[in-house]
């Protein structure tokens, strides 16, 4: 069975993270890497001040719903050298961004261990990161909005990679 892992980078809100784990969880993902400004739960070494630590946990409980306990999760501050480091490790990387060459996600079908990124809820992912990824897939949309919410978004993508991981 392939690997998936997913990298949520410069995602704002603490409660699109704390969905984000939840799903992750439901999906059986096999870590979560939190990069940028991206909230994070409490953790060991936590470099912050104690009170805002406990402020972005409450937060990110709030809709996580205790998987910031059971998913694995990591924060790493450079998310190039993740990439590059996954990349090392034989994983397919692909950015969930509207792009010019972006495929359609329901056409991709990872052959290899798969990390997914997926960004800021305005802004979405900067051009330096989807320079290095493999590929960009996009969610076709069906009405008259352009996208998803980054959480929901990470939902279908994830959903469709699991489905593909088991077959």
């Amino acid at each position: 069975m392939r690997s998936i892992v997913l990298v949520v980078h410069n995602v704002r809100s603490a409660h699109n993270v704390g969905s984000i784990l939840r799903t992750a969880d439901g999906l059986g993902i096999e870590k979560v890497y939190l990069t940028g400004y991206t909230p994070y739960p409490p953790g060991p070494n936590d470099q912050r001040l104690p009170h805002l630590a406990q402020k972005a946990g409450r937060q990110i409980q709030k809709t996580a719903l205790g998987a910031e306990t059971t998913v694995p999760w990591e924060r790493t501050a450079n998310v190039l050298a993740l990439i590059n480091d996954l990349k090392s490790s034989g994983y397919d990387i692909a950015a969930l961004e509207q792009t010019e060459k972006a495929t359609a996600l329901n056409c991709y079908k990872p052959v290899k261990n798969a990390a997914l990124i997926v960004g800021s809820e305005i802004g979405g992912l900067q051009k330096r990161i989807l320079d290095r990824a493999d590929r960009h897939l996009e969610i076709p949309m069906q009405g008259k909005k352009e996208s998803f919410n980054v959480a929901v978004a990470a939902a279908i993508a994830l959903y469709h990679l699991s489905a593909a991981n088991a077959v």
